[in-house]
């Protein structure tokens, strides 16, 4: 396989991990009851860090997607001899793979933290632990924590075949012949 095909392949990846994580955690509810009279129901609304991640899940997906379609544009219509004159086009990947991996690996880091609270408390600010009462929904959230960082490793991995196809463009000349 060669390296286009790869990095093909974990794009495509990262954006089916991105939706299942946005998917996860956007549709996943839990209504308990807290008193006698009085229910509350848990939803990806009730801690920002929720809310964040499923919008930049998405965006994230969205732009790897617009990369697959670039590429196959570009790979399909362009001449060999042209494929030089790109170089902006290079970097632009290579800056905006950059972001979508820090911008996944943040949201998601965030969310780990927020829903450690959640599952530790803190007794000094008084605060509960909320995953006693709402086991279902802290459990999905954990999965999609999962799902966050198998992601972030798989966009990690094509940021770096992004650079490696940057790089060999101001590499001596048997690197240039890789594809």
């Amino acid at each position: 396989m060669n390296i286009k095909r790869i990095e093909a392949f974990l794009r495509v990846c990262a954006t089916l991990l991105l939706l299942t994580t946005a998917c996860l955690v956007r549709l996943d509810t839990q209504t308990t009851l807290i008193f006698t009279s009085f229910s509350r129901t848990a939803t990806f609304r009730d801690m920002n860090a929720l809310f964040v991640l499923v919008f930049i899940d998405i965006a994230a997906a969205g732009y790897n997607l617009i990369q697959l379609v670039i590429r196959r544009l570009l790979s399909s219509h362009l001449k060999p001899d042209m494929k030089t004159s790109y170089k902006y086009l290079v970097w632009l990947s290579f800056l905006l793979d950059q972001v979508a991996v820090y911008m996944v690996f943040a949201a998601t880091s965030a969310c780990l933290t927020a829903s450690l609270l959640a599952v530790t408390g803190e007794h000094d600010l008084f605060w509960m632990k909320l995953c006693n009462k709402f086991n279902r929904f802290c459990a999905q959230i954990g999965g999609a924590i999962l799902c966050g960082y198998t992601t972030f490793l798989f966009m990690a991995i094509v940021s770096s075949l992004s650079a490696f196809g940057l790089f060999r463009h101001y590499s001596p000349k048997s690197f240039r012949d890789l594809k």
